[in-house]
């Protein structure tokens, strides 16, 4: 059992490096995911409604529902990643599978002339999940930067004496008071140091404050493994109504959730002249939980028995966030010996606050009586706007800097279409989303297509889609750390989904 430590007057540092820009834009995103429909016609659906995944995108779309309605989701989706790391070349595959949708649409019809013009009012509970948290991917090749300038960086500056275990105090004592006292950079240098990775330049001093390294200059075999788990989902509860049988109007409140955990295992290995030092492993996790609100309004105009006309706005969701982490470093000298570091120790850091952006939704969409539709959505979501705070405390003000500086507003286009024949409908759908990056290089834009048919039993319908997606990204292995290594990762994402519905009345 691993002792529980709460980090309570914790240095703001501590926080810089628990977490990242890209742990953030984890934790604010949200896919295309829902029911085969949505999926199938790529999410395009802000100005058609009627489906419960596009209540999601525009709340007004319940109230396009012509009688009460359910629906349950399943997917399967796998993960292809080409990984370029200097002279290697890897690939991952992963597959999981999700229940992604779940929820109804009740449907009161409202007979009374002297209503306001509303023709009837709906009620929704849903279930939706916005986003899938699973990613593997493996990296090796041959490197001239060693994992030594991590420790390193952040050992420079901090008292020797401080990083030394004192007569009978063990490992685990001392990193859960530096944990406690000093924070992220202190623990980094005591696991180095423990571990023979790095020296300080003066042992004999308790008050040297400078450190080398153990490990000398040359070509270093390194591998890097990291593998997420997790999904982000919300409840949301839904008004809508029908107003002079041509508008359309609705609300969501929606309740979020955030489970988040990654484990990233780095190894390095060297035979260069002059290293004490010859392996490295470097293992750490991280667990995150979360919990949030956002709302929604939108509405719905039939322009003409051929056009349809949507909008919608969604706030920021407000997060409320929890992190644990653990790590783990091991080493081996030249001769075999082995430095074993292992504190038994989980670092649980103090709750904070996560603003996502707001996001703004214009849609068209053109029916073609009963035989078909094309449909059109343009989002905009400025991810520079995200915001961290710890009640009101300055600890994320650099942070805050850094995603005002390095983010950017993005657009988002979806287009689908669908051809009705008998019972039968097929669909398409195509997406392109900008990178939340201003230099794409760090992560791409996003592109993908989908396609998909279903069925009408009559009280049953059946829908089924595949989809397709990719982008590509530069992981940083740590990031804003003395070691800048990194891979170049080619992610394609597709999927398959089965939602079957049912008719209330």
């Amino acid at each position: 059992m691993k002792k529980l430590f709460l980090f309570i007057g914790i240095l703001s540092m501590s926080f810089l490096n628990a977490q990242d820009i890209t742990d953030v834009l984890q934790y604010s995103k949200q896919d295309i995911m829902g029911t085969a429909r949505f999926r199938a016609l790529s999410g395009a659906f802000g100005a058609l409604g009627g489906d419960l995944s596009a209540v999601q995108i525009n709340p007004a779309g319940s109230a396009i529902f012509l009688n009460s309605y359910g629906s349950l989701t399943l997917s399967t989706s796998n993960l292809d990643s080409d990984v370029n790391y200097f002279n290697g070349f890897s690939n991952t595959n992963s597959t999981n599978l999700n229940f992604n949708q779940t929820g109804a649409v009740f449907v009161y019809d409202n007979y009374n002339p002297e209503s306001l013009g509303i023709n009837k009012i709906t009620l929704g509970l849903l279930y939706d999940q916005t986003a899938d948290n699973a990613d593997e991917l493996f990296a090796f090749g041959q490197s001239t930067n060693s994992i030594d300038s991590f420790f390193l960086s952040e050992a420079q500056g901090i008292p020797l004496d401080l990083i030394t275990i004192r007569t009978g105090e063990s490992i685990d004592d001392l990193y859960a008071f530096l944990g406690e006292t000093e924070g992220f950079s202190a623990q980094q240098a005591f696991l180095g140091y423990k571990a023979l990775v790095i020296e300080a330049d003066d042992p004999d001093n308790p008050n040297n404050t400078s450190y080398f390294s153990n490990i000398a200059p040359g070509v270093f075999n390194q591998e890097y493994f990291q593998e997420s788990t997790g999904i982000n989902g919300k409840f949301t509860l839904n008004l809508g109504a029908q107003v002079d049988k041509d508008y359309y109007i609705g609300l969501n409140l929606n309740s979020h959730f955030i489970n988040y955990d990654r484990i990233t295992i780095f190894t390095e290995r060297n035979s260069n002249p002059g290293s004490t030092t010859a392996r490295v492993d470097f293992d750490n996790s991280l667990s995150t939980t979360g919990t949030g609100f956002s709302a929604q309004i939108g509405g719905i105009a039939k322009v003409s028995d051929m056009i349809r006309l949507g909008a919608s706005y969604e706030s920021p969701t407000w997060y409320y966030i929890e992190e644990e982490t653990t790590q783990r470093l091991i080493t081996d000298d030249n001769l075999g010996n082995t430095s074993f570091v292992d504190p038994n120790v989980v670092n649980i850091f103090p709750e904070y606050k996560l603003r996502t952006p707001e996001s703004y939704t214009g849609s068209i969409a053109f029916l073609f009586g009963q035989e078909g539709l094309i449909s059109l959505d343009y989002s905009y979501k400025d991810y520079s706007a995200i915001e961290l705070n710890s009640d009101g405390r300055n600890f994320f003000s650099t942070l805050n800097s850094e995603i005002d500086n390095r983010l950017q507003g993005v657009s988002t286009i979806r287009i689908g279409t669908e051809w009705r024949n008998g019972n039968w409908s097929i669909r398409g759908g195509y997406s392109f989303e900008e990178s939340p990056y201003k230099n794409n290089a760090i992560l791409g834009d996003k592109t993908g297509f989908s396609v998909g048919a279903g069925y009408d039993f009559g009280h049953f319908k059946f829908d089924v889609a595949y989809d397709y997606a990719e982008q590509q990204r530069s992981q940083q292995f740590y990031p804003g750390s003395g070691f800048t290594n990194f891979a170049l990762v080619d992610s394609y994402r597709d999927s398959l989904t089965f939602t079957l519905g049912m008719n209330f009345n």
